[in-house]
C-alpha cells in the first residue's frame, strides 16, 4: 500500500474563478492536466519549464504527485 501522506501537493490549487475550478498550479491559469499531458506525450521536465517559464521544477513534481493520489 502506498503512503500518500508523503506526497506533497501544496502548490496545487482549485478556485472556481480560475479555469472553472480545475486543479491549477499556484492559482495560475496552468492546469495540472496540461502539465501531465505534456509529460505523458514525451516532453521532458526541462522542455516544460522552457515552454512555461512561470513554472518551477517543484510544480511539475507536485503535478505528478497529485496524479498519483487520484483514485481510479
Amino acid at each position: 500500500m502506498k503512503n500518500t501522506a508523503m506526497l506533497k501537493t501544496d502548490r496545487i490549487t482549485s478556485d472556481p474563478a480560475i479555469m472553472n475550478g480545475k486543479a491549477c498550479i499556484r492559482s495560475m491559469r496552468i492546469t495540472v492536466s496540461l502539465v501531465l499531458n505534456l509529460i505523458a506525450n514525451g516532453m521532458s521536465k526541462a522542455d516544460v519549464l522552457a515552454e512555461y517559464p512561470a513554472l518551477e521544477a517543484e510544480d511539475i513534481d507536485q503535478c505528478l504527485n497529485y496524479a498519483a493520489t487520484l483514485k481510479n
